[in-house]
């Protein structure tokens, strides 16, 4: 028997550069794991079974995708069961899917004696969802081209996040489809690029205090879903230096001076899905494994 508990993740930056030929889109975005957790438990079986706490469709479960990816690419026929104890929400911007998928992937290959290489694996996970690769390397990146181009970087501070998750979720798929980009970015790739980077410093050593956020992707959801701009001015309003909707969606963050503050403010979100949460720094594992 294998347990893991796979992170969830944030967006702190997040620039839509523009629509590929093959539908995706290319972005870059500074990404960081956060102290919120599934818990994954791998057993033998004569099969690939899964066992989830969530009514998830075994051909939309990324964890039995991944199990199915693995097994095609060993060319064995090995079995596992896999029991999903979900903690991260579904369709929240928090890719706990594509974590999942990374731990599975990372698990069975030694759960079934593979050896395969940390690169072939993630181009296995870059098959299943543009995520998955940055869960190869947590627990801080900045992740370009479609999510498969990811810079590891270091990071030893770490932030207190509210997390606030309506009761309504919201396809990555749509969000993406439904954004309209006037011109393409790329040409404002360096800028773009320069702003990420300073990003990152100034997490590296600020407080918090006076820290820019974005995520391109806010504006057409917000229209869709004008709660989560109320939610957003409800944490600045509660004490939350900066606020903002991590990736498609629907979970909106506060960064919070302490714990203290963050559990404060969290009793003024009667209703919804809330965590206090704390991003990991570089001394973490990338995914525990007992």
């Amino acid at each position: 028997m294998l347990t893991i508990k796979t992170p969830a993740k944030i967006n702190w930056a997040l620039s839509v550069l523009r629509k590929r030929e093959d539908g995706y889109h290319d972005i870059i975005s500074l990404i960081h794991a956060i102290d919120v957790y599934d818990t994954l438990i791998f057993e033998e079986a004569k099969e690939i079974e899964i066992c989830c706490s969530l009514p998830i469709k075994k051909e939309n479960n990324l964890v039995y995708r991944a199990a199915q990816a693995l097994q095609k690419y060993s060319g064995l026929n090995n079995g596992v069961k896999i029991q999903v104890i979900k903690e991260i929400p579904v369709g929240a911007g928090l890719a706990g899917g594509s974590s999942n998928a990374a731990a599975t992937l990372k698990a069975l290959n030694k759960l079934w004696n593979l050896n395969l290489s940390s690169g072939e694996l993630k181009s296995i996970g870059e098959t299943l969802g543009s995520d998955i690769s940055f869960f190869f390397n947590l627990p801080i990146c900045i992740v370009e081209g479609r999510g498969e181009i990811v810079k590891p970087l270091n990071i030893q501070r770490s932030f207190c996040l509210l997390l606030v998750k309506p009761p309504f979720s919201i396809s990555t798929r749509w969000a993406y489809e439904s954004l309209e980009i006037e011109s393409e970015l790329t040409e404002n790739y360096q800028k773009i690029n320069n702003n990420i980077w300073q990003l990152y410093e100034f997490l590296c050593q600020g407080t918090g205090e006076n820290i820019h956020l974005w995520n391109d992707l806010e504006k057409v959801v917000i229209k869709k879903y004008p709660l989560i701009k109320e939610i957003k001015r409800r944490l600045l309003a509660v004490g939350a230096k900066a606020s903002l909707m991590s990736g498609s969606g629907s979970t909106v963050f506060g960064v919070f001076n302490s714990e203290e503050e963050a559990k404060l403010a969290l009793k003024r979100f009667s209703g919804y899905w809330v965590r206090v949460a704390h991003t990991l720094v570089s001394e973490d594992l990338n995914i525990s494994m007992s």
